[in-house]
């Protein structure tokens, strides 16, 4: 997949808000932490056009991004991050509640997780709402760079015991080396393609 041309479109806070629901789109869950914005930079080629921050809960809004003119890669708010109000964090999930419950174009779901670290009790919450409302799912393991090689195995075991999945299957992924890049584009030109044949 060659990306040639991305923009945010549209920045919102309540469906209203929303781009026409007329192209597939790809939501991006995660910690606040987990380096979403890093993850939508390396995918779409961009150095910093995802803005990263060293403090997290940075992002607290829906952040739509067309890419190719073609699809959305859609951005919300991270969850988990304790220096964010109980009342804001619960808007903040209210919101993402609304979109998924809402948007019908909705293709695939990317659930980012630290592959440093065994999944919270938070990634494993988000995790079985996703499956609770039958949405395809991918794992995306980030920070894979970070995790020496002997300790990879048992990382990866980690992770499967813990969200229950089938051996390996969520992808690793790091934004420096950008490993696991090509198998996301394989994932989304599958989305986009099923998409096509069904119109």
């Amino acid at each position: 997949m060659k990306i040639d041309s991305v923009e945010l479109q549209k920045i919102a806070v309540r469906q209203s808000q929303y781009p026409n629901a007329d192209k597939p789109e790809f939501l991006l869950v995660g910690r606040s932490n987990v380096g979403k914005s890093s993850f939508i930079n390396a995918l779409i080629g961009r150095k910093n056009f995802a803005r990263t921050s060293s403090k997290p809960g940075k992002t607290q809004t829906l952040n739509f991004y067309l890419v190719n003119n073609a699809f959305y890669l859609i951005d919300v708010p991270g969850y988990g991050y304790s220096n964010v109000s109980k009342e804001k964090n619960h808007k903040m999930g209210l919101m993402i509640e609304e979109y998924i419950k809402s948007r019908g174009n909705l293709s695939h779901v990317f659930l980012l997780i630290d592959y440093r670290h065994k999944p919270s009790e938070d990634d494993i919450l988000m995790y079985n709402y996703l499956k609770y409302y039958n949405l395809d799912t991918t794992i995306i393991a980030t920070k894979y760079d970070k995790v020496g090689a002997t300790s990879r195995v048992s990382q990866d075991k980690i992770i499967c015991e813990t969200l229950k999945l089938e051996d390996k299957s969520f992808i690793q992924f790091s934004s420096t080396t950008k490993k696991g890049k090509e198998e996301i584009y394989k994932i989304i030109q599958k989305n986009l393609e099923n998409d096509e044949n069904a119109i």
